[in-house]
């Protein structure tokens, strides 16, 4: 644990993933140093939480900006109206867009946000608003500290390839009528390295997004499938991964340039509603070991929403 006076407290949740800050207030204007720690533990920490946030849109887009620039809610699902940040994280949103039962592996559902982009979010934030007494909680993995555990070998090899990543539904779904036409008019393709290096940091990180990601450029599909299907484990080891139970007014901010995660399938399984609300930040286009940046195969980047005025 560490403490900065007068400041914020960092609460670590395990060796590499996650922590909580307390001792802060993010419905009041930030301090220049207040947002230098935080930056600096989400940087650290890959994932960082705080309690009894009872934050309204406003106050979540307010305490975002501090962080950069915010993109429109979601490039293809759109956003919350009157608030063009800001996406709904609902219970059913699945349901409501898909036909058919997904084809479930042990990597089903996990993602880093929007990777089908040329230069997915730098960072999100997603805020707990109708929450579950039990069931419903997220998972985190940090995907610096696993590319760091794989061989010396596998790391050389991994180093110079590159990835397709593409925005489809589900795999085993198909999208229901209303949405098939923002699909199909909002195409997103791109070819990412599958590891980038961190823009801030400079460490390395698997950029693996098992929702979004379907091919290594220059393998054949068997060798692909395989190696993909190695990866997709090994990111899921329970050392890297951090688990977190939402309360009301609770809030996660996590690096999209180093984590993956997982929203929680149990909570379908109940009649508990849950409503949460996530803001994406304005990133980079991924650059490579080899000093190669990502390339858009279909598709726009995403830019961030224009405040009218």
């Amino acid at each position: 644990m560490s403490r900065v006076p007068n400041k914020i407290e960092v609460r670590p949740l395990s060796l590499w993933t996650g922590a909580e800050i307390h001792g802060v207030d993010l419905r009041e204007p930030l301090a220049a140093d207040v947002i230098a720690e935080i930056r600096a533990a989400l940087l650290k920490w890959k994932v960082v939480f705080f309690r009894g946030q009872h934050l309204d849109h406003a106050d979540q887009i307010r305490f975002g900006r501090h962080f950069g620039e915010l993109t429109i809610g979601h490039p293809v699902f759109g956003y919350v109206e009157g608030y063009p940040e800001l996406y709904s994280v609902a219970k059913d949103r699945f349901k409501a867009r898909f036909n058919g039962e997904p084809l479930v592996r042990p990597w089903t559902g996990w993602h880093t946000d929007i990777t089908a982009a040329v230069n997915p979010p730098a960072a999100s934030i997603l805020r707990g608003v109708t929450v579950p007494h039990y069931g419903g909680d997220t998972e985190w993995t940090n995907l610096v500290e696993a590319y760091n555990g794989l061989s010396p070998t596998l790391r050389s090899f991994l180093d110079g390839l590159r990835a397709i990543h593409r925005f489809t539904p589900p795999e085993g779904r198909s999208a229901k009528q209303e949405f098939i036409k923002k699909i199909d008019d909002t195409p997103l393709v791109s070819e990412h390295p599958l590891v980038r290096v961190h823009p801030e940091t400079g460490e390395r990180a698997l950029f693996i997004s098992p929702g979004f990601i379907k091919q290594i450029v220059g393998l054949s599909p068997r060798e692909s499938e395989h190696l993909l299907a190695l990866l997709f484990e090994h990111v899921l080891r329970t050392e890297y991964v951090v688990r977190f139970k939402w309360e009301p007014g609770s809030i996660a901010f996590w690096d999209n340039r180093a984590t993956a995660h997982r929203a929680p399938t149990d909570i379908n399984k109940t009649d508990f509603d849950r409503q949460l609300y996530r803001i994406t930040l304005v990133g980079d286009v991924p650059v490579g070991p080899d000093g190669q940046s990502s390339k858009a195969i279909q598709g726009n980047p995403v830019l961030a929403h224009q405040i009218a005025g």
